[in-house]
């Protein structure tokens, strides 16, 4: 569909309403992160050990990302429109069977089918970039993503509250409700706008190696990629640190859980406000040095004494900062290399994030049982933010040398 078509809300017969967009990508962020202050509550239910429990964090994220690597391409090829329906359709199936699960191996085989709804976030950021050029699509995302943010912030602290009051299974209850809403508001609202190719599903697949010969391409992908690591790692370690270390409740873990999301909020409002003004190698690199420098302080107040939750959660806000100015800027890099392969750059850069993510979320859940406290997971975040400053110093050395 051309940029230029005006978009009216509601009407399929044009570009999707930017808050259909947050919507789609808000359901997918809530998905991962609703039940999270359960986690201890639904190990009991079980009866196995929190190892096992924390799967339904690595376990979705890993499919999560394989699943990436092939929306990207079937919605360059088919649309982006009967992606996204579909991909909303088989998460409410999932949902309820996570709700019905009677063991742990049914309802991990559901929440890994659950992870079908990535299709939101990964699609999501494609459209903005089918509508709009490079630096105006950073500034885009960046307000897509702005909003997204408020759903993570507030659902862990409203999951907490759910489990408190009704059990785990209404979390899940009312990511189904919302999926319901979602589902029928993309149907009325998403008009396609994606260019269809011609050519088989296989013939969009060997398209990737004109990506992977890409520096910049593997210099976004990688900032983008350490950058949200450092915060799957917190995913997937926080509710053992607030529930085992700092012994809160599910409502409190849920309260402090938010506290990374609230700087990604403001992340992304100044991606959405300043990106096209410094560009979007200067938001990545700030934001990635602030992530870093917020885990630096944590780490140095743990060292000498000041080992409280609110020092913990507290100094996570700068790793959200950080994120809210990397991740819109890196992804709109990485989908402006070969602009012609938005979806397909989208889905490998979001599966090498993810698939990143998933592997540090693991290895913080293993960590953790060891008696250290919070120091692994401040560990982990602090070597995957390093990481990504590495990554955007050899991407904007990558371009001064090409400019030369």
């Amino acid at each position: 569909m051309a940029p230029h078509v005006p978009v009216r809300f509601l009407d399929r017969t044009t570009p999707p309403h930017i808050f259909t967009l947050i919507l789609l990508t808000g359901l997918g962020a809530l998905s991962m992160n609703i039940f999270l202050p359960s986690l201890p509550r639904m190990t009991t239910y079980f009866e196995t050990d929190y190892r096992l429990m924390q799967l339904s964090v690595a376990l979705y994220l890993g499919v999560n990302a394989v699943l990436q690597i092939f929306i990207g391409p079937i919605s360059d090829r088919y649309g982006r429109r009967p992606v996204l329906l579909g991909g909303v359709a088989i998460f409410l199936v999932a949902t309820l069977g996570c709700i019905f699960a009677p063991n742990i191996e049914i309802f991990l085989f559901f929440r890994m089918l659950q992870a079908v709804v990535v299709a939101g976030l990964v699609l999501g950021r494609a459209v903005v970039r089918d509508m709009y050029p490079a630096d105006q699509a950073a500034s885009q995302i960046g307000y897509v993503t702005m909003g997204m943010a408020i759903v993570p912030m507030i659902g862990p602290a409203f999951g907490g509250v759910l489990d408190e009051s009704f059990g785990w299974q209404a979390n899940f209850w009312m990511l189904f409700l919302l999926g319901v809403l979602v589902l029928g508001l993309t149907w009325r609202d998403l008009g396609e706008t994606a260019v269809r190719k011609s050519g088989s599903f296989a013939a969009q697949l060997r398209e990737y190696p004109e990506l992977l010969a890409s520096r910049r391409f593997w210099g976004y992908c990688l900032a983008a990629a350490f950058a949200s690591g450092a915060f799957f790692a917190y995913l997937g370690g926080a509710p053992y640190v607030g529930s085992q270390v700092f012994h809160l409740s599910p409502t409190e873990v849920g309260f402090y859980f938010g506290a990374p999301a609230l700087g990604y909020f403001f992340g992304n409002w100044i991606s959405g406000r300043y990106s096209m003004r410094l560009g979007i190698n200067t938001m990545i690199l700030a934001g990635a040095l602030i992530s870093a420098s917020g885990l630096i302080v944590s780490l140095l107040m743990f060292l000498i004494g000041f080992k409280t939750a609110f020092i913990f959660f507290g100094f996570m806000t700068f790793v959200g900062l950080g994120n809210g100015m990397v991740l819109p800027n890196a992804t709109s890099g990485m989908l402006s290399v070969r602009p012609h392969l938005a979806g397909t750059a989208s889905g490998l850069g979001g599966a090498m994030m993810v698939g990143g993510g998933a592997a540090l979320s693991a290895l913080a859940g293993s960590l953790l049982e060891g008696g250290n406290g919070a120091y692994p997971l401040i560990m982990i975040m602090l070597i995957a933010s390093l990481s990504a400053v590495a990554a955007i110093i050899y991407t904007i050395k990558r371009d001064q040398f090409l400019a030369r």
